[in-house]
């Protein structure tokens, strides 16, 4: 009989899960939900646990796309390397504990939240467990072949309906189609940054805050912008703000929702330019 994937301990599901629970209350301004969920991310996955090395295997798969066949070959044997290292009980009890404190700290619909990539993560987690040579190579080549053509890793056999309606249900709820791509992977990143050291949130944001001075500066010669003297002025003002943000050391809240406002700004901007 063929193993269930069980969610639950898919440490690289549940921390998805967590990061999906931080936005919507970011989005709603409930921070008190949202100091909840860091205290839990923070809590068990940083630092040497066996849950932050559980999920840097994963991670090493479905965060690196577009790569060449023997690179994303040489990734999977490492983290299938990486994974044989950690200690299979010690994370059984470390999931456990994490489980524990979702299901006290917030709630048990936490891990009913829709996490796209979860076909992508429920491939890797059966590779990581599967004893079957047949079946790991089968489940590597199809994680290869996501890595490379940067496709979501389709699952070799059906995922319950079910249980992906709940979640797509789920989603749309609490997102919608209010958020913008760019939106969507600035609080990926944020989220992230508190289980990870500064330096990748912060490249980011460098790399982003560099594109959205660009647009910025570009806007005043597009459409309804470069006609209007105040519209150019305010422009430039935000272009400003952008620029004292560079030199910040933590991203707040409030920087966050600037640089989210920003997003959806120039967004617009442009929007209104090509259609003008």
């Amino acid at each position: 009989m063929k193993n269930k994937h069980n969610k639950k301990r898919n440490t690289a599901f549940v921390f998805e899960a967590l990061a999906r629970e931080a936005t919507v209350a970011i989005i709603k301004g409930d921070a008190e939900r949202k100091a909840k969920v860091i205290s839990i991310v923070r809590k068990h996955f940083t630092g040497d646990s066996l849950l932050k090395k559980d999920l840097e295997c994963y991670r090493s798969l479905y965060e690196n796309q577009n790569l060449d066949q023997t690179t994303s070959k040489k990734i999977v044997e490492a983290a299938l390397a990486a994974k044989r290292l950690i200690d299979p009980d010690g994370l059984f009890k470390q999931q456990t504990e994490v489980i524990k404190d979702i299901n006290k700290e917030l709630d048990p619909q936490t891990f009913n939240n829709f996490v796209p990539n979860y076909k992508s993560l429920a491939t890797i987690a059966k590779m990581f467990n599967t004893n079957s040579p047949k079946q790991t190579v089968m489940l590597e080549a199809k994680i290869i072949e996501g890595m490379v053509n940067d496709t979501e890793i389709s699952k070799l056999e059906p995922i319950d309906s079910i249980t992906f309606t709940t979640f797509t249900k789920k989603f749309n709820q609490k997102y919608g189609d209010t958020l913008l791509r760019e939106q969507k992977e600035l609080l990926r990143q944020y989220i992230s940054s508190f289980s990870s050291e500064e330096l990748e949130i912060k490249i980011y944001l460098n790399r982003e805050l560099g594109r959205l001075k660009e647009s910025l500066e570009k806007a005043t010669e597009v459409g309804e912008v470069a006609a209007d003297e105040d519209m150019i002025n305010k422009t430039k003002l935000v272009k400003e703000l952008l620029e004292s943000l560079s030199s910040e050391t933590t991203l707040t809240d409030t920087n966050l929702f600037t640089i989210l406002k920003t997003q959806e700004l120039v967004k617009e901007i442009y929007d209104d330019g090509s259609n003008s």
